[in-house]
């Protein structure tokens, strides 16, 4: 059984920085959003974080053989069947109860299983103890409850709604479609919705009695070294001082890591600043700020947000 631990959270909430971090701890292997390696990187072969494409990373290809024989032999259209049918967000109450009706539970369990046998193989290929699936999606997090043959630890990042809703307004490119595509972009009001969604559902695994661990993202790069060190514990690996070695102050040395789809940032190697980004209290207008302050006010104070921005601590 392979121990997951799964970034859940919204899009644009710091997973990514998070998972590179978690990748260069001894006995983790990070493997990105696995939640788009069907079509991604099976289907469409994009970039590996190592560079590579897909196919011709040796990583993955010992994941496929270890996993299915081959990454050929998957079915991808039944996995983008089972999705459409069972990994959706008005499926999470029904995936919340303490049943499920027979068929449904088939389905969600056959679906959970495609992913098991890639964390599994790639545990077993790696050697690592622990894999970080950085998926982010609350409903598939709901999904892999369900499995036997997944012992899963659920990392819930959360990031202040405000400078998430500015984040999902940019126009960012996707390096591993090679300048064709950009990523998903969101109005405020849009992201706002989200945002609440997303967070709640991972509040309601939680009272599903599944292991929740949550971060605030501002939080976690005030101390990097001392929030790696919770989350290595967390996920029963033991590190010592020397395995943070590669964090200095307010940067982190990477090496090469084996993301599968994710933020442009899984491509980033050597030296990577660690400083927060709160250009949203001074570029994301005001009445876009008020907007989302607003639909998000009463989950913005359960997390310790200030709702007035001048409270909001400015990096140095």
């Amino acid at each position: 059984m392979a121990r997951v631990l799964y970034l859940g959270g919204l899009g644009r909430s710091g997973t990514t920085l998070v998972e590179r971090l978690l990748g260069e701890l001894p006995s983790v292997c990070s493997l990105g959003e696995i939640v788009h390696l069907w079509q991604r990187d099976i289907r469409d072969d994009e970039r590996c974080g190592c560079g590579a494409r897909f196919s011709a990373c040796t990583f993955w290809k010992r994941v496929g053989e270890h996993a299915f024989g081959h990454w050929g032999n998957v079915d991808v259209e039944r996995v983008h069947a089972l999705r459409g049918t069972v990994e959706r967000t008005r499926h999470i109450p029904r995936l919340a109860g303490a049943q499920l009706p027979p068929a449904q539970r088939a389905d969600v369990r056959e679906y959970a299983s495609f992913y098991a046998k890639v964390y599994a193989a790639a545990a077993a290929v790696s050697g690592a103890r622990v894999v970080v699936d950085s998926s982010k999606h609350s409903a598939l997090a709901h999904v892999l409850r369900w499995a036997d043959d997944v012992d899963l630890r659920v990392v819930h990042v959360v990031r202040d709604a405000r400078g998430v809703a500015y984040s999902w307004t940019k126009t960012v490119a996707r390096p591993e479609s090679d300048g064709s595509a950009e990523m998903t972009r969101y109005s405020p009001g849009r992201s706002a919705l989200l945002w609440n969604a997303h967070n709640a559902a991972f509040g309601l695994l939680a009272r599903r009695g599944v292991p929740v661990r949550r971060i605030r993202y501002e939080q976690f790069l005030t101390d990097p070294r001392a929030a790696l060190r919770e989350l290595a514990e967390y996920a029963g690996v033991a590190v010592t001082e020397a395995d943070l070695a590669f964090l200095g102050d307010g940067y982190a040395d990477l090496r090469v890591g084996h993301s599968a789809a994710g933020n442009p940032m899984r491509f980033s190697i050597g030296r990577l600043p660690l400083r927060r980004d709160d250009a949203w209290v001074r570029a994301l207008p005001r009445g876009q700020r008020r907007l989302v302050g607003a639909v998000c006010a009463p989950m913005l104070r359960a997390y310790g947000y200030p709702l007035n921005p001048a409270a909001v601590p400015q990096e140095a």
